[in-house]
């Protein structure tokens, strides 16, 4: 397979969790970035920092020339008085737009796992417009469709330990349903993996770990040896309370999220990717 040598990489939605990690590994192997975000973060050595709102922004182009490729981590992942999950396609078009401007010629997207063209939810839905504007750009792609990204401070570990503070760990419904986590350090390393190999071009990809387990299985690595109590709630009762309470542990769409039940197709992974995955008992 034709490997390429990667001088430069851009990534939107700098300073999020994903983002952060795959920033500092590319920093550890020297690849340039420019790191493209809303508000101030500190950058490493190594990166040229670019602010950005829509994408558009006038000259934003000439900022972004001679770079290998886009990787597209704004995500739109909850609903507010600011943004909309329609948001995820608009700004989709418009790094679309902005690439085929500058010359970057690969886009690597982070979608979620479970989207498909039948999705209902708004949050899923708004996905896959998105992995549609990216198939129709022309362009080369890499889609990854993610479970649960794990790592230091990522969100559904602090989600959880936040609960632990206050001494109960709340499971909606039986806690049966099945995640299939996967360590953020192996995910910036397939990242610039799909960069590099062309084996990536054009593929959609579900990125999931080793490993499946159950939601209520994976509460108890966090909650072992330590004076918590787990109590389960029925479904029921709990959307009611994300419908009906501001102040709810669970918002709607997480909910959904949670208790979809999503697997991913590991073997097409590990047939793409040479990256060796971590267990869960490695990453918590």
């Amino acid at each position: 397979m034709t490997k390429q040598e990667i001088s430069t990489i851009t990534i939107t939605g700098a300073n999020g969790f994903v983002a952060k990690n795959l920033r500092n590994f590319l920093s550890k192997n020297h690849i340039k970035v420019i790191a493209i975000a809303r508000k101030t973060f500190q950058k490493h050595h190594t990166e040229t920092v670019v602010y950005s709102k829509t994408l558009l922004e006038k000259g934003l182009h000439n900022k972004l020339r001679n770079c290998d490729a886009l990787v597209h981590l704004i995500g739109i992942g909850k609903q507010s008085s600011k943004y909309n999950f329609e948001d995820n396609v608009d700004l989709t078009k418009n790094m679309i737009k902005t690439c085929k401007k500058s010359g970057i010629k690969k886009i690597v997207y982070i979608s979620g796992l479970g989207v498909t063209k039948n999705s209902r939810s708004d949050y899923f839905i708004s996905k896959y417009k998105a992995e549609q504007e990216i198939i129709n750009s022309g362009l080369d792609y890499t889609i990854f469709r993610p479970s649960y990204i794990v790592g230091k401070k990522d969100y559904l570990s602090k989600f959880i330990l936040k609960q632990i503070e206050k001494g109960i760990v709340i499971i909606p419904g039986s806690g049966k349903y099945h995640l299939q986590p996967i360590f953020v350090e192996d995910v910036a390393k397939i990242i610039v993996e799909s960069i590099s190999e062309k084996k990536f071009s054009n593929k959609i990809l579900d990125l999931v770990g080793p490993e499946i387990i159950k939601f209520e299985d994976f509460v108890r690595y966090f909650v072992k040896n330590k004076k918590t109590k787990i109590q389960k709630i029925n479904l029921e009762s709990i959307y009611h309370d994300a419908l009906h309470n501001p102040k709810s542990v669970y918002d709607l769409d997480s909910l959904n999220l949670l208790i979809g039940d999503y697997t991913g197709n590991l073997k097409q992974l590990q047939k793409t990717s040479n990256v060796k995955l971590r267990l869960i008992k490695d990453i918590l």
